[in-house]
C-alpha cells in the first residue's frame, strides 16, 4: 500500500510539473551566446502569464547602447545564451484575469524593468527603478518567478505585469516608439526634474541616441540648447533639430567662453571624458545631469576639488524613470510628435551584429530599430 501511495503522489507531481511547464509561453528571439559573440537565434520559453500580466507579440525592439555593455560584459559578469533589449513595442495579444489597463489589440510598451517589490519606499514614491528588488528586462535574475534569467525583447514576444508596461496611443508612430522607453524617458526625466523651461540656456554633451532625444525635449520646452559633441558629421543634424550651437569638444577654440554659461547640463556620454568641464560650463545654482553610464574600466570621475572650487551647482545622477512617469513621456512625445531618428533593420543574426559593430564605431545616426516580425 505505501509503495502504491507513494507512486501516485509521484505521478500527481509529474502531471503538475508537465502542466506548468506546457503553461509556459514559447518564444524566439536574437542571443548572442558568448560575451562580444555573433547573434544567433534562440529559442527558450517565458514564464507563464499570471492574473496580472499581459502577452506583447513583439512589433519593434531597438539597440541601446547599453545593450552593448552587457553583451560585452562591461558592467560584470553576464550569463549566456542573452537576449537583450529593453526598448520594446508591440501589441497586446493575451491579459490575465485582474488586467484592466489593457485588452487585447492595445499597443503596449515595455522598457529596463518588469517588476519590483511594489511596498518599498522607491516603489510607493514611483521610482520603482530604484527598488533593491528591482527586476530588470533582460540579464537578471527573476525573483518572482523562481529565479529564471530573464530574457529581453530581440524576440518575437515577451511577457509583463501589466503596471511595467505602457499604453503606447493608438496614433503613435510605432517604429519610432521603442527607443522611447529607454533614451526617451532616460532624457526627460533630468529635464523634468530639473524644470527646465522657455529662456533656459541648455548643454546637452553626447549627440547619439540618448543625446538626440534630450535635444528635442528640450527644443520643445523652449531652450536654448547647445550640443557638444567630438566628431563633426553631426553638426548639421544638431542644428536641424533645433540646437542654437554645436561644438566639437576636439577643436579647443570652439569652447572657449563656455565657462559658467548654462541652466541645465545633461551628460549622455558612454565612454571617458572629463565631467569637470562640465561642471565650470554649469551656471551657479545651475543643474548638471548625469546619464551617461561608461563601462566599469572607463569610468570618468570628478574629484573632490571640483565640487569645492565649482561650489553651488546641483550635481546628480538620473536612472531612467518610474513608470507613471513613463507613461507621461509617452503620451507627452506623441501628442508633441518627438520621435528619435531611426533606422529600421530586418530581425537577422547577421544584420544586428554589423549593427552592433557601427554603434561601437559610432556610425549610427541615431538609434537601429529591429523589426520583430522579420524574425525567421
Amino acid at each position: 500500500m505505501k509503495k502504491i501511495i507513494i507512486s501516485i503522489v509521484v505521478c500527481i507531481i509529474g502531471m503538475l510539473q508537465i502542466n506548468a511547464q506546457e503553461g509556459r509561453i514559447p518564444a524566439k528571439g536574437l542571443a548572442v551566446y558568448e560575451a562580444g559573440g555573433e547573434f544567433k537565434t534562440y529559442e527558450f520559453t517565458r514564464h507563464t502569464l499570471g492574473d496580472n500580466d499581459i502577452l506583447i507579440e513583439t512589433m519593434y525592439a531597438s539597440i541601446c547602447h547599453s545593450d552593448l555593455h552587457h553583451t560585452h560584459q562591461d558592467w560584470g559578469t553576464e550569463k549566456y545564451p542573452m537576449v537583450p533589449g529593453h526598448e520594446i513595442v508591440g501589441k497586446v495579444v493575451r491579459v490575465g484575469k485582474n488586467v484592466t489597463k489593457f485588452k487585447v489589440g492595445d499597443y503596449a510598451g515595455v522598457g529596463c524593468m518588469v517588476n519590483s517589490c511594489g511596498e518599498c519606499s522607491y516603489c510607493k514614491a514611483g521610482l520603482e527603478q530604484y527598488c533593491k528588488k528591482v527586476t530588470m528586462t533582460y540579464h537578471a535574475i527573476d525573483w518572482a518567478h523562481d529565479n529564471e534569467i530573464t530574457q529581453g525583447g530581440y524576440s518575437n514576444n515577451i511577457v509583463v505585469k501589466e503596471h511595467f508596461a505602457v499604453l503606447v496611443p493608438k496614433n503613435a508612430d510605432l517604429k519610432k516608439v521603442a527607443p522611447l522607453l529607454c533614451a526617451g524617458i532616460t532624457t526627460y526625466s533630468p529635464l523634468k526634474q530639473s524644470n527646465v523651461k522657455k529662456g533656459d540656456n541648455v548643454a546637452i554633451a553626447g549627440f547619439g541616441g540618448l543625446g538626440h532625444m534630450a535635444v528635442k525635449y528640450a527644443v520643445e520646452l523652449g531652450a536654448n540648447v547647445t550640443v557638444f559633441d567630438i566628431t563633426e558629421d553631426k553638426r548639421g543634424d544638431a542644428i536641424r533639430m533645433g540646437a542654437v550651437k554645436y561644438v566639437n569638444v576636439n577643436n579647443l577654440d570652439e569652447l572657449n567662453g563656455m565657462d559658467n554659461s548654462f541652466d541645465f547640463v545633461l551628460s549622455s556620454i558612454p565612454a571617458m571624458y572629463n565631467p569637470a568641464m562640465y561642471l565650470k560650463m554649469t551656471k551657479y545654482k545651475g543643474d548638471f545631469a548625469i546619464v551617461g553610464l561608461p563601462a566599469f574600466n572607463n569610468q570618468p570621475t570628478l574629484k573632490v576639488m571640483d565640487f569645492v572650487f565649482y561650489a553651488g551647482r546641483n550635481v546628480y545622477g538620473s536612472q531612467i524613470g518610474g513608470m507613471k512617469e513613463t507613461q507621461e513621456m509617452i503620451d507627452y512625445s506623441v501628442a508633441h510628435n518627438i520621435y528619435p531618428d531611426v533606422e529600421i533593420i530586418k530581425a537577422e543574426g547577421a544584420t544586428v551584429t554589423d549593427a552592433y559593430q557601427k554603434v561601437l564605431a559610432g556610425k549610427v545616426k541615431f538609434r537601429y530599430v529591429i523589426d520583430m516580425t522579420t524574425l525567421k
